[in-house]
C-alpha cells in the first residue's frame, strides 16, 4: 500500500486524516490541484480566507463527486473579521465561498486583529496595516457560539505564543481542537508540543518542509530542509524522498501534516509520506532540529509573535 491513510483523533470524537493538502499560494492553479490532490487520495483539504483559494476549493470538491461527508475541510478566520460581531458573518462568507454548509475545522488564523475593514489587509496613509482592538479571547468566544450552531464542527488556532495559549484555556470553555502551527524537522518545539499533547490539543505542521517555500527569505541562504543528509539517508532505507520523510516523522508524533503542491506527481509523492519509520530513525530526525523559524511576520502585522517559543529571533 503506497499510503497508510492515518487518521488522527481530535478531542471532539472526530478523526481527522493525517496527511492534508495546503491551498497557500499559486491561487489560479488550485482549482486543478485540489481536483488532482483528491483523485489521489486526499481527503482532508486545508485553505483560509487570507489565501483567496476557498471558491477553487469548492468547485474541485463539487468535481470529485467525492461525499462532502467523506472530505474533511478547513478553513481559518481572517485578522480583519476579529470583531466578534464579524466572526459569524466571515464564516457564512467562507461556507459560501466553500459551497458547503459547515466547516470540519475553523480556526483563528493569527492571535493579532486588524482594523474592522471589508480589505484583508487594511492600511494607513503611510502603508502600515491598521492594527485593530478585538481581543484574541472575545473572538475565540464568538467562534464558540459558531460551534454550537453547527456551522463548524470544531474550532482551533493557529501562530499563538504558549502564553497567549495558556490564557485563551483560562478565559473561554471550548479547548481548541488542533493549533496549526511551523512545524518541521528543523523547528521541533518538543517542549511546546508536549504541553498541547497535555491539554488535548491536536498539533497540525504547516511548512512541514521548512525553507522550502520561495517566500521565506530567512530559508534562501542556506540548504533546502528536504536535502538534510540525514532525511535523504533515512529515506534510502525505505525507498523515500527526505520530504516523505519529514512528512512521516511529523505523523509519527501524532501530528497532521500540510503540504502543497501544484504538480501531479509531487502531490501524489506527499501522500505517500504516510508511511512508518522504525523508532531509531524517528530518533534520528529527532537529532537534527536547528531551532529554525521561517515565518514571523511581527514586524508587518504589529504584533509580537511566537515571544515565548523556540526559533523567535530576539
Amino acid at each position: 500500500m503506497a499510503t497508510l491513510n492515518t487518521k488522527l483523533p481530535l478531542n471532539t470524537g472526530a478523526q481527522i486524516p493525517a496527511v492534508g493538502f495546503g491551498t497557500w499560494q499559486d491561487q489560479d492553479a488550485q482549482e486543478s490541484a485540489v481536483l488532482s490532490a483528491l483523485n489521489a487520495g486526499y481527503r482532508h483539504i486545508d485553505t483560509a480566507r487570507i489565501y483567496g483559494t476557498e471558491p477553487a476549493v469548492g468547485r474541485a470538491i463539487k468535481k470529485s463527486g467525492i461525499p462532502r461527508s467523506e472530505i474533511f475541510i478547513t478553513t481559518k478566520l481572517w485578522n480583519n473579521s476579529h470583531h466578534p460581531d464579524d466572526v459569524l458573518p466571515a464564516l457564512e462568507a467562507s461556507l459560501r465561498d466553500l459551497d458547503t454548509d459547515y466547516l470540519d475545522l475553523y480556526l483563528m488564523h493569527w492571535p493579532s486583529p486588524f482594523a474592522r475593514s471589508e480589505k484583508l489587509m487594511p492600511r494607513d496613509e503611510n502603508g502600515k496595516i491598521r492594527p485593530g482592538e478585538a481581543d484574541y479571547v472575545a473572538t475565540y468566544k464568538a467562534m464558540e457560539t459558531a460551534q454550537h450552531s453547527g456551522k463548524t464542527r470544531a474550532i482551533g488556532v493557529s501562530n499563538f505564543s504558549q502564553a497567549e495559549m495558556q490564557r485563551l484555556l483560562a478565559e473561554t470553555s471550548i479547548v481548541p481542537a488542533a493549533h496549526q502551527i511551523e512545524l518541521h524537522p528543523w523547528l521541533q518545539q518538543k517542549e511546546f508540543v508536549e504541553w498541547h499533547r497535555q491539554k488535548g490539543i491536536h498539533v497540525q505542521q504547516y511548512s512541514p518542509f521548512g525553507n522550502q517555500n520561495e517566500i521565506y527569505d530567512g530559508g534562501k541562504n542556506m540548504g533546502k530542509l528536504i536535502d538534510d543528509e540525514v532525511l535523504v539517508e533515512v529515506g534510502k532505507k525505505y525507498g523515500k524522498s527526505g520530504a516523505q520523510v519529514a512528512l512521516a516523522w511529523g505523523i509519527q508524533q501524532g501530528h497532521t501534516v500540510l503540504p502543497k503542491s501544484k504538480t501531479p506527481s509531487r502531490i501524489k509523492d506527499n501522500l505517500e509520506g504516510d508511511f512508518r519509520l522504525e523508532k531509531e530513525d524517528v530518533d534520528r530526525v529527532g537529532g537534527i532540529d536547528k531551532k529554525l523559524r521561517f515565518n514571523d511576520p511581527s514586524g508587518n502585522f504589529g504584533w509580537n509573535f511566537y515571544a515565548d517559543l523556540e526559533g523567535k529571533k530576539k
